[in-house]
């Protein structure tokens, strides 16, 4: 007979990051791909600024989030550390090759926490949302002249006799022109970088749910409801499991 045990895995300051950040992602990939294309649907200077400035309030809850994620992963439970979530450690190769093995025999390992496989996702996923959250800000601070890089911008560009903090965007008047083509030759790698990582995120993304389904079809221990609730349901035996699991 079957043993289904119930263990805690997902406590709350990591479930309220997955949603909050999957409730960014997705709102700030709607945004943008509205900012990549106002040229054809004919947005206005004032329409893109007001797009831009929303796209970036969202961008920063998804910073302080992610930055909250990574307190986090010195407050949380075991599964919450970053040891836990990215891949690495003592014998960490050898499970994934287990791990692997095991899941194309057809008998799949089962784990409370992410598996090695699943540890290699999370660490992309980390890179990804980091890079974008990082250049963001940049892009922030070049377009619209908003913290935490808006105020050395505008001192930058600032035409002689201006004062830094009363620049607003698309106001070529009040900038310095050379200093204003510098910045932009500083600003365009970090556009193109936030642009191609955009489409990267969204592959992994992509990659993530289809993964998380797969799993869950194959595996069982309902990852997608341990996300709300924070348990999981198994029915084997957890390769990680401890004394202070499960009920």
């Amino acid at each position: 007979m079957t043993d289904i045990k119930s263990y805690s895995v997902w406590d709350a300051g990591t479930r309220w990051f997955h949603w909050i950040n999957v409730l960014c992602v997705v709102a700030l990939m709607a945004a943008g791909l509205v900012i990549l294309n106002a040229s054809s649907l004919e947005v206005s200077n004032a329409g893109k600024i007001k797009l831009k400035t929303v796209h970036t309030w969202i961008g920063y809850v998804f910073a302080i989030n992610l930055i909250w994620r990574f307190i986090w992963a010195f407050l949380g439970n075991r599964y919450a550390k970053l040891s836990a979530v990215l891949p690495g450690g003592k014998g960490y190769f050898h499970a994934l090759r287990r791990y692997v093995a095991a899941f194309f025999s057809g008998h799949p390992q089962q784990y409370i926490g992410h598996n090695p496989l699943g540890r290699l996702g999370v660490a992309l996923l980390f890179l990804l949302i980091t890079l974008q959250a990082v250049t963001g800000l940049v892009l922030a601070g070049t377009d619209l002249f908003l913290p935490p890089f808006g105020y050395w911008i505008a001192q930058w560009v600032a035409a002689p006799g201006i004062a830094p903090d009363t620049l607003v965007p698309y106001a070529p008047t009040l900038y310095d022109e050379t200093a204003y083509q510098s910045m932009r030759a500083f600003r365009k790698p970090v556009a193109v970088i936030h642009l191609y990582n955009f489409y990267f995120l969204l592959a992994a993304v992509v990659l993530h749910v289809a993964a998380v389904i797969v799993t869950d079809l194959r595996e069982g221990g309902s990852i997608i409801s341990a996300m709300f609730t924070g348990r999981k349901t198994l029915s084997g035996q957890p390769v990680d499991e401890d004394s202070s699991s499960h009920d």
